[in-house]
């Protein structure tokens, strides 16, 4: 998996209501759960014996 964020900042700012901050370990944080969730994914695709990941994965 790449070691640098794979979170987009700006794609997640645009999602918050007005006003609302984000601090940038909150990005850390989100960005860990998604690299999470995608290793979950390979796991699962995987034990299936497919090679293209689907929503079922997730």
């Amino acid at each position: 998996m790449p070691r640098g964020r794979i979170v987009v900042e700006s794609k997640v700012r645009e999602l918050l209501p007005k006003g609302m901050r984000l601090s940038s370990d909150a990005l850390d944080g989100l960005d860990a759960v998604v690299k999470e969730i995608v290793r979950k994914a390979v796991q699962r695709c995987q034990a299936n014996g497919r090679k293209t990941i689907i929503k079922e994965d997730f």
